[in-house]
Order: C-alpha cells, then sequence, then structure tokens
C-alpha cells in the first residue's frame, strides 16, 4: 500500500477543493493502492497556514510529517480569476525539499465553471523549484466542480468519462511513485551547496 498526501489548496472552509481531496482519497482506498489511516488529506480551508513569514507556523509542522511520510502527492489548486489561489501558492513558501524532493506530485484543476488550466500551467512553471517536487506529465481538470464528483457514482456520460479518467490518473500516480522510491532513496540531499533549485 502507497501513502498519499492530498492537498486541498483552496482557503474556503467546506470548499469544493476539499470535495475533490476526499473523493480522489476514496477513489484511491477503492482502487486498492491505500488505506484511510495511511492516506491523508491536508485542507487548507480547514487548518490554514499563516501567513509566510510567521513567527508561528501553525499547522505546518503536522503537515510537515504528512508531506514527509507520503510516497507521493496530489495538489488540488482552484482557479481564481485565472491563477492559482493564494492559499496553494502559500503552502509551497512552506515546502522544502525535506518534505517533498524526488517525490511524483498529480496536479488537479478545479473550477466552477469551464476553466482550470490556468493553476496547472502556473504551479508547474513556479512551484517545484525548491522543495523538487517531480510533477508526473498528467494532470486533471474538474469542470463544472459543484455539480460533479458529489457521489461514488457517475450520473452523467460526462461525469462517466471524468471518473474513468481520474482511475487512470491515480493508476499512473502510483506507478511513479513505485518507480520513484528508489530514485529518493540514491540522491544525496543534504549538500549545502544545492539547497535550492536553479
Amino acid at each position: 500500500m502507497l501513502n498519499f498526501a492530498i492537498v486541498a489548496g483552496s482557503s474556503r472552509n467546506n470548499s469544493q477543493s476539499g470535495k475533490v481531496a476526499r473523493f480522489l482519497q476514496q477513489r484511491l482506498i477503492r482502487l486498492e493502492q491505500t488505506t484511510e489511516d495511511i492516506s491523508s488529506v491536508i485542507d487548507l480551508g480547514l487548518v490554514p497556514l499563516p501567513l509566510w513569514p510567521s513567527e508561528d507556523s501553525g499547522p505546518w509542522s503536522l503537515y510537515a510529517q504528512q508531506l514527509k511520510a507520503a510516497d507521493a502527492v496530489i495538489i488540488i489548486a482552484p482557479e481564481w480569476n485565472g491563477m492559482a489561489c493564494p492559499a496553494i501558492k502559500n503552502f509551497f513558501i512552506y515546502a522544502s525539499k525535506a518534505e517533498l524532493a524526488h517525490k511524483p506530485g498529480l496536479l488537479v484543476g478545479v473550477s466552477a465553471a469551464v476553466g482550470g488550466a490556468y493553476p496547472i500551467s502556473e504551479l508547474r512553471s513556479s512551484s517545484y523549484k525548491n522543495c523538487r517536487l517531480c510533477y508526473i506529465p498528467e494532470h486533471l481538470i474538474v469542470r463544472h466542480v459543484e455539480k460533479v464528483l458529489n457521489s461514488p457514482e457517475a450520473a452523467s456520460e460526462d461525469e462517466q468519462r471524468l471518473h474513468a479518467r481520474i482511475d487512470y490518473e491515480l493508476d499512473v500516480l502510483a506507478k511513479y511513485s513505485a518507480a520513484l522510491k528508489p530514485v529518493r532513496e540514491a540522491i544525496d540531499m543534504t549538500n549545502p551547496a544545492f539547497a535550492n533549485g536553479m
């Protein structure tokens, strides 16, 4: 069984991103990739991180433990005004290679309408540099999020396609996780000369 950390990147309490995170966790359990006591959902809307820099890092120490234990990470990024929202950007200011280096990451865009692609592009270009998270080539976009993923069964044909795509993406992520484990173990991440990415 693999350990997945699923980060719901909205700062809103009871967010659609949180709903998507819990749905993905249940799919991973149903696909027998993990169990509920192994994998975790980090919901930035329920327990937010203080804006960086902060003398009180709040819940980061717990989040850091969950991320260190994870074999793979799922980043759920809602689109706000065509951008990744502030909570997920703030998350990556906290994150370091100690928690995320050389672990596979799956990006999931979330949109209330037909958007969701811009946060994927933004996070691919700017969020991995110092934490060294390895985004896999696949990603998901959950559009019209309020109308989908509300039950385990897909109602419409479009949602059935989304469910099938989710299962495919989670399977790919699990395979990357198994493949990158020996890579992480073989890399010396203690060299202070290369603490940050270029």
